[in-house]
Parts: structure tokens; C-alpha cells; sequence
């Protein structure tokens, strides 16, 4: 076969040449390779406990105690807060971190569609602050939707891998570090590190207003109490 055959193949398959229709090539292979072999798993069930201990772990040495206390202190000061996530774990940490931050008080909303996103971050004030949240931070409608709100002088904030699109972009990023394995039955630990996230934002903000947080808190036990009855420890509303 000749080199020019190679190359038509190669522009008719949408590659631009040869040596980019190898690299997407052996990209493929990297992907593929553990969807075709098949992997063993060592740790049984109990694997499932260890890989979120080991996520949280490794994710517990990347906390920056200054850029958390910066980001909650914005957050207390904004006029909305808005929280964007898309995807899996994603959009239930944006969803958790409006769940943690309601009852404290707080104007938050969650949003996890993207053209909606982009409208909100388009209409937004300059004294809202964003809370982005990407288990990867390379999607698009994310990474554009930080931008739109930047642009219009609003705060971001960004959950996510540090060296990433989404992680350049913002002004604050308080980073998280997931670790797969080729053992692609197990749901991904990576979400608890996210989770963890806000849960320390969310302790942040109850801890540094304590008066508020407590009268918050108090009138949220005692609607749940009426209601539902059963013993004193009971979550406040998980």
C-alpha cells in the first residue's frame, strides 16, 4: 500500500495526516485496553471501604487551609451563591453543597444544565460568587461558563484537578486528585474527595458564624422533630 493511499485513509477517517491518525490511534488503544482485557479484582467488597479511605487520604494533602478560609469568607459575603456541577458525582456535590448551605442561611442555588448554567453566569451579579464543581475539569460548558461569569467580574470558584482548564481559570481552586484503577466495576472513589470539599466549606461557614449557625440549626430540629419523631440524634435533615 502505498504512502498516498495511507494518507487519503488517513484525512477520509477526519485526521488531519498519518502521524495524527497514529496518535489518535494509540490513544484509542490507551482507552480501550481496559475495556477489553479483563482485570482482577484483589480486594473483594471490602476494596469498596478502602478505595474511598485512600481517595480521602490523598485528597486530605492537597487542603490549602488559607484558600478555604478566603473562599468561605467570600461565600458569606455574597449576595447568591451559585453552584454548577454537570456530570455524575459532579452535579450530586453541587446539589449537597445547596443541601449544606440552605439550612445554614444561605441564598444558594444549583444548577446542572449547561445552557442554563451559561445564562445564569451571563446575569449574574459581580456580587455573586460561582462555585464550580468537575471531577475532571476539561468539560467544555463548564470551562465556558467560568469564563462568561469572569467576564462580568464575578468570583469563581473552582473544585477540581489543579493544571486543568477549569482550574486556570478561576480565581480561587481548592484542588482534588482522583486515582482509578483499571477496575472499572467499582464505582469511582473520586466523588467523596469532592464531597469532603464541601463538607469543609460548609463547616467553615457555621463555625466562623456561630450565633446564626446554631439559631439556623435549632429551628431546623425542632420543624424535623414534629414531624417525624424518634430520638434525639437523629441527622438535621440528611
Amino acid at each position: 500500500m502505498s504512502e498516498a493511499t495511507i494518507t487519503r485513509f488517513a484525512k477520509a477517517v477526519g485526521c488531519s495526516n498519518v502521524r495524527d491518525m497514529k496518535i489518535k490511534l494509540a490513544q484509542s488503544l490507551t482507552v480501550g485496553q481496559r475495556f477489553i482485557l479483563e482485570p482482577v479484582d484483589q480486594t473483594g467488597y471490602q476494596g469498596i471501604y478502602e478505595s474511598i479511605k485512600q481517595s480521602l487520604d490523598i485528597n486530605r494533602k492537597l487542603f490549602r487551609e488559607q484558600d478555604v478560609e478566603t473562599a468561605v469568607s467570600w461565600l458569606h459575603n455574597a449576595r447568591q451563591i451559585i453552584a454548577v456541577g454537570m456530570g455524575g458525582g459532579s452535579t450530586i456535590a453541587s446539589k449537597e453543597l445547596q443541601h449544606r448551605l440552605f439550612r445554614l442561611g444561605y441564598p444558594v442555588v444549583a444548577y446542572n444544565d449547561g445552557l442554563l448554567s451559561r445564562m445564569v453566569a451571563a446575569t449574574a451579579d459581580a456580587n455573586d460568587v460561582l462555585v464550580m464543581i468537575s471531577a475532571t475539569g476539561y468539560t467544555p460548558v463548564i470551562t465556558e461558563t467560568a469564563e462568561l461569569a469572569k467576564q462580568y467580574g464575578i468570583k469563581v470558584i473552582a473544585i477540581t484537578p489543579d493544571e486543568t482548564p477549569l482550574a486556570k481559570i478561576a480565581d480561587i481552586l481548592l484542588p482534588i486528585k482522583h486515582m482509578e484503577t483499571d477496575f472499572i466495576y467499582k464505582p469511582s472513589a473520586s466523588r467523596y474527595a469532592m464531597l469532603a470539599l464541601v463538607d469543609v466549606i460548609s463547616m467553615g461557614l457555621a463555625v466562623n458564624h456561630k450565633n446564626r449557625s446554631r439559631d439556623k440549626l435549632r429551628r431546623l430540629k425542632v420543624a424535623l422533630d414534629s414531624h417525624r419523631g424518634g430520638g434525639d440524634r437523629q441527622p438535621l435533615g440528611d
